[in-house]
């Protein structure tokens, strides 16, 4: 009987320290450059719906997306890529300006802290100019090494 739960013991640590392999060898710096450049460029002016099928490309299908203290929740639904896509699709090329940057960021065991910084400018569709320039943070969960949960923490 000890020899079966020193097997299981070894058989566990064995897979255990396979995940945890596996784990490490996730770009974290890759992956935060190209997901930030995927997000940034369905921002710029003439961004395209093939800019964000490609931003969307780094999302789980589920994705959960709380932006405070507009939207609060945080759930991940079914849909949440749909409804990314559809809530993305109405501001896709309305800016005429547009500038962003990394300050920094960390990354953790599936997550990632991403402070950034953005301005932007451009037309509503009355004909009125506006802008704004942010600092925002964003904690970003990873599923797979794609976005499950995104949270935006803003001033």
């Amino acid at each position: 009987m000890n020899k079966f739960f020193s097997a299981l013991i070894i058989f566990v640590t064995l897979i255990s320290t396979s995940a945890l392999a596996n784990d490490d060898k996730f770009d974290y710096d890759k992956f935060v450059k190209q997901y930030y450049q995927a997000m940034t460029n369905t921002q710029k002016p003439g961004a395209s719906k093939k800019d964000l099928e490609h931003y969307l490309s780094f999302l789980t299908d589920d994705v959960g997306n709380q932006h405070f203290p507009n939207a609060p929740d945080d759930s991940r639904e079914p849909n949440g890529k749909k409804l990314m896509r559809e809530g993305m699709s109405r501001y896709l090329g309305v800016h005429t300006g547009y500038e962003a940057n990394i300050i920094e960021y960390i990354a953790g065991y599936n997550s990632v802290a991403l402070k950034h910084k953005f301005s932007a400018k451009g037309q509503r569709s009355d004909g009125s100019e506006f802008s704004y320039s942010k600092v925002v943070l964003d904690v970003i969960e990873l599923e797979n090494g794609k976005v499950s949960v995104i949270r935006r923490y803003g001033q």
